[in-house]
């Protein structure tokens, strides 16, 4: 990985938007993807596997048009504060499935950055590995 700025972190996730959620390279700049920063996450799936990883958290402000792969993506939504904390209460009642490393990253992280996205960068951590 290229250290400097998070470059190597910032080209992959180009390739992914556009793999994933069909949103093209032109659309996207390498400066328009703030790296926020790093949590070790760990989960069991089963008996047997689950996930155990270094994560890193990218924030993109800006309108893009989607068009994602329904192998990787099956449905998308563009939800408010309180519409996410909805989902997280219908998620701890059984309702619907919400995978851990979402719940970790709207508690840990997206709570504190989202009143506060004209400042965002005061939240950016190049050097840490968050815990979770």
């Amino acid at each position: 990985m290229e250290e400097k700025d998070a470059l190597g972190v910032k080209r992959a996730a180009l390739r992914r938007l556009q793999a994933e959620l069909g949103i093209p390279q032109d659309q996207v700049s390498l400066e328009d993807i703030l790296f926020m920063t790093r949590y070790h996450y760990k989960a069991k799936s089963d008996a047997v596997w689950g996930e155990h990883e270094v994560c890193y958290l990218l924030l993109v402000m800006k309108d893009v048009k989607i068009s994602a792969d329904p192998s990787e993506v099956s449905s998308f939504s563009y939800l408010t504060r309180e519409e996410v904390e909805a989902l997280l209460e219908r998620g701890a009642q059984g309702e619907v499935q919400v995978t851990p490393w979402l719940r970790i990253i709207v508690e840990r992280f997206l709570y504190a950055w989202w009143p506060c996205l004209d400042e965002v960068t005061q939240f950016v951590e190049l050097d840490k590995i968050h815990r979770v």
